[in-house]
């Protein structure tokens, strides 16, 4: 190893985000040179998408430029695409260079999981990024514009929703706000749109309180939402989707939310996954590499109780990236590394204006104090990684 250490950071989402700030609070200056990779130059808030998706809030409420986060003379960051891992040779090449280590965390984000269902990577939409919500949004308007000139084709006001997780559901309420809106401005009979929300699963928000899930559903049910709970999409295809027996859906815009599954580079790096995850040992690290950290979307932890992996949150990302930075600290000073042991504190889906679901400290919250503990979350994050400028300055917009 090196006089100084280095640590590369891949990817600064939740996890990468936080483990860069932790370190350059606890690491004194000249005890390790850190470098954050990522591909923009703005941390995106992934708990916020769903809403300028829908076109109820502006993409640029969602991000906080990396500049305004890290101080510059402890963190050196890199604005640069990943192409390439290497862990035998200690290097990461990028688009344009090559960064060699003695410490690695990976928190490169996840990528769809279309669980090879025909079509999805080509007809289908996606809520993973800034461009892509920009993108959503658009398309969405779109269709109202198109309608007015063919007022045959219904399938343009026709919305489905793949997947009802957190995600396809945060979306739906936003949608379903949206809808009036949209048809006032382009003169449409909200009667001709539809919002159908497609699930495999026998229930929509696996792993949520059922009553609560129950509340979620008449919620988004009375704002014009169809569940088809129980229902898989055996295809998707440029004219909608195929469902259940053969049944077609006709829609111009199918949104899939059904999954994630970790980075393919991780793969292609030789490191073991699973489904693209890396199953991590008990210091987050990757099986047969000490000096690599895999957190958030690209990492499995199991849950001790149940033998389940955790669902991949912005939670879990968070408090996986304070241990992390704790590790890579105690690495360095040859300090016994502590084992990372997630802490659920709850979970909040959101349902639209005024209105969501949540379980926080053991209790259940719906409706508007609900949406108020959503709010009082996402405050806490701004805080956590930006302090108050960052809360009054984007605070106002969540």
């Amino acid at each position: 190893m090196s006089s100084i250490p280095k640590i590369v950071i891949l990817g600064a989402g939740y996890g990468g985000v936080l483990t860069s700030l932790r370190l350059q609070k606890e690491l004194n200056y000249n005890e390790a040179d850190v470098t954050l990779v990522n591909k923009h130059d703005y941390h995106y808030i992934t708990t916020h998408l769903h809403m300028p998706a829908a076109g109820t809030d502006n993409p640029e409420n969602a991000r906080v430029n990396i500049s305004k986060l890290i101080d510059e003379f402890k963190i050196d960051f890199v604005k640069s695409t990943v192409v390439q891992i290497r862990p035998q040779d200690r290097k990461v090449i990028l688009e344009d260079g090559t960064l060699s280590y003695d410490y690695l965390i990976i928190g490169l984000g996840g990528e769809p999981e279309t669980f090879g269902i025909p079509g999805m990577v080509e007809h289908a939409f996606n809520i993973r990024s800034i461009n892509s919500v920009r993108l959503i949004r658009e398309h969405i308007e779109y269709q109202f514009a198109r309608f007015k000139r063919e007022p045959h084709r219904t399938d343009y006001l026709t919305f489905v929703i793949g997947g009802a997780g957190f995600t396809g559901i945060e979306f739906i309420g936003e949608l379903a706000d949206r809808i009036p809106e949209l048809c006032k401005q382009f003169d449409v009979d909200q009667s001709l749109v539809k919002i159908i929300n497609i699930e495999a699963a026998p229930t929509a928000l696996p792993g949520f309180d059922p009553e609560l899930v129950e509340y979620a559903m008449q919620v988004l049910q009375k704002k014009g939402v169809t569940f088809r709970i129980g229902t898989a999409v055996k295809e998707c295809t440029a004219d909608g989707v195929i469902v259940g027996e053969g049944e077609e859906i006709k829609s111009q815009t199918v949104i899939w939310t059904g999954g994630v599954r970790g980075n393919r580079l991780i793969e292609e790096a030789g490191i073991e996954t699973m489904r693209g995850r890396v199953k991590v040992d008990e210091f987050l690290r990757a099986p047969g590499h000490e000096n690599v950290y895999v957190l958030g979307d690209n990492s499995l932890v199991f849950n001790p109780d149940g033998g389940r992996p955790y669902p991949p949150t912005a939670q879990i990302a968070m408090q996986q990236g304070v241990n992390c930075a704790h590790n890579l600290v105690a690495s360095i000073r040859n300090q016994p590394l502590k084992p990372f042991v997630f802490s659920n504190k709850g979970a909040v889906a959101s349902l639209g204006k005024g209105e969501a679901i949540g379980v926080a400290f053991g209790k259940k919250y719906k409706g508007r104090t609900a949406a108020w503990l959503k709010k009082a979350i996402d405050l806490r994050y701004l805080f956590i990684i930006g302090g108050i400028p960052l809360v009054l300055r984007k605070g106002k917009f969540l």
